[in-house]
């Protein structure tokens, strides 16, 4: 059996490096919504709405409380854009097969037809609602077996791309990827940017998984690392857009 190729003082190792993630995260910037007022009045500013539904903020399996603190902030986010003329607004949503293979990794939930599966009352009657593109994906990554690449192409022009939603290390970090590097692809210079007050993600502590027989996954940590990774792919991330 081959070894582990960390060092053995690993855990002392990367102290430093966290220390620095830490300091990161507490100086990140804040922007404006009236900092994209031109873009927006041309139609070039677009949000992004990750599994805002009931499965993942107030019932069902992986309902999580993290997530579900997020939701004043995302509520905000969307009357902040449709508040200087955004009009393009996305929402990519778990709507899952009975038999969905994601199954096999995570809990069944947010089932096609499930109350898990609608929109979060709180969202239901903002203005942006009415003009948003509902997605229905059966995976964590929303461009996968659905239209999404045809809305991408069909805006084109689009030149800053905001995401909230969840969860920050899973659909948020895949969105976010495949947004820029679509964009880097193609020498289109988008602004993909992620509020860290309005993204989240879940978080089970060792103690349980180690009972359950299941994977750890603290949320503070997987929160960061995420957000930090996706700095490092380009992708400007921010404390809120006020």
């Amino acid at each position: 059996m081959a070894h582990s190729t960390l060092p053995a003082n690993f855990i002392e190792q990367a102290v430093p490096f966290l220390r620095e993630l830490v300091q990161w995260e507490r100086e990140l910037p804040t922007l404006a919504w009236g900092d994209f007022v031109v873009e927006a009045q041309k139609g070039q500013v677009a949000l992004f709405s990750i599994d805002m539904i009931n499965g993942f903020c107030h019932e069902g399996a992986l309902a999580s409380p993290r997530i579900r603190g997020i939701i004043p902030a995302v509520v905000a986010a969307m009357k902040g854009a449709f508040g200087i003329g955004v009009r393009n607004f996305v929402l990519a949503q778990d709507c899952h097969t009975e038999n969905a293979t994601e199954f096999a990794d995570f809990p069944p939930h947010c089932q096609a037809g499930s109350r898990e599966a609608e929109i979060i009352p709180e969202l239901l009657d903002l203005p942006a609602l009415a003009l948003a593109t509902v997605v229905h994906k059966n995976s964590l990554h929303a461009f996968h077996g659905t239209n999404l690449d045809t809305w991408l192409d069909e805006h084109s022009d689009m030149s800053i791309a905001t995401i909230v939603g969840d969860c920050t290390d899973l659909c948020v970090y895949q969105t976010a990827l495949h947004l820029k590097l679509h964009a880097n692809a193609y020498n289109k210079p988008l602004r993909v940017i992620v509020p860290e007050n309005a993204v989240q993600t879940y978080d089970t502590p060792v103690e349980i998984t180690q009972e359950a027989g299941i994977l750890p996954h603290n949320g503070d940590v997987m929160h960061l690392l995420a957000l930090y990774h996706m700095r490092l792919n380009g992708i400007e991330v921010v404390r809120e857009i006020r």
